[in-house]
């Protein structure tokens, strides 16, 4: 009666992730790492060097692999991750738009808290996004743009990725920076779009991550005013910043931050968080994602990870605030 009464209870017990003699997480079976948006962006490929190289980091026979679900500026992606075990074989390569500014403008999308519901692992990278023009536009500086727009009053176009994405806040935030700054808003699904349209020069100005715009800007067909960082970029040391320009104090980037459902145990956490440092430090890794236009990040904690996410939150809600954004109503 006592081996059935304990066979019972372990049948019934719920399922925890496998553990290795020693006490470590194993990572038995693929582990999937989803991509909230579509194959080709700066997101994807920096998860796909970072699945390739975090994986020896997990045991022998250890295996990432990229999923992409994209829609709605990553909610759709971030939901299904949401919603699996919290066993470590599930995992999430969060974005600034997904787990910041969408949350932020867009509250009512967004079907999840972009903290409370993850469980942060590691920061992997970001960078800044770039004020690009066509190629054929009469703005050679961006305080001869900025005079324009302001001197013509609705006259112009701007294009992001989608509202309420890290290019649309971004925007915003110059606006309120700078001042009487009125222009259209047009949203396209995709840096690709973006880039196609300024190439055609179907709108005058657009603010782009700089992993999407590095391709045209190195092959001529658009230009970069400034870059929303407050350090100058190395892919593009000619390229401004809006801080030295027109807008002081101005510093605004992306990132991608893994993350993995709420819940995850422990000893999975701390497995996990050292597997993407220990990537990070690998120079070859480092050069990989820099050249792509992702600037590796340095080792980081979960709590530290945590903490950089609700400052982004705060930071990206407080734009909307100030930009009296009402989107999505």
């Amino acid at each position: 009666m006592k081996r059935r009464a304990l066979l019972a209870a372990a049948l019934s017990a719920p399922t925890l992730p496998a553990l290795a003699q020693g006490g470590g997480w194993v990572a038995d079976r693929p582990i999937s790492l989803t991509v909230p948006f579509l194959a080709g962006g700066s997101t994807d490929i920096a998860a796909r060097v970072l699945a390739e190289r975090m994986a020896p980091h997990l045991g022998p026979n250890a295996r990432v692999i990229v999923e992409n679900r994209a829609g709605a500026g990553g909610a759709v992606g971030s939901e299904w991750v949401r919603q699996r075990p919290a066993d470590g074989f599930t995992l999430l390569l969060g974005t600034a738009s997904s787990h910041a500014t969408n949350p932020a403008a867009l509250p009512s999308q967004t079907p999840y808290d972009p903290v409370k519901d993850f469980t942060p692992v590691a920061v992997v990278g970001g960078g800044p996004l770039v004020v690009v023009v066509p190629a054929s536009s009469p703005h050679k500086t961006i305080a001869e743009l900025v005079a324009e727009v302001r001197a013509r009053p609705g006259a112009l176009s701007w294009a992001t990725s989608g509202v309420g994405g890290v290019g649309h806040l971004t925007g915003e935030y110059l606006k309120i920076e700078v001042g009487r700054m009125e222009a259209e808003h047009v949203p396209y699904r995709g840096g690709s779009a973006v880039m196609e349209a300024l190439a055609k020069g179907e709108v005058a100005y657009s603010f782009e991550v700089l992993a999407s715009s590095a391709p045209h800007l190195k092959d001529g067909l658009s230009r970069g005013l400034a870059v929303t960082s407050k350090e100058r970029h190395p892919l593009f040391p000619e390229i401004p910043t809006l801080h030295e320009t027109v807008a002081p104090g101005f510093d605004v980037t992306t990132w991608n931050v893994l993350l993995a459902p709420r819940g995850l145990p422990a000893p999975v956490l701390t497995k996990l968080n050292a597997a993407v440092n220990a990537a990070l430090a690998e120079p070859a890794v480092r050069e990989r994602l820099a050249s792509a236009g992702v600037d590796p990040s340095p080792a980081t904690t979960p709590e530290s990870t945590r903490a950089f996410l609700e400052a982004e939150l705060a930071k990206f809600r407080d734009i909307v605030r100030r930009a009296e954004l009402r989107l999505g109503k």
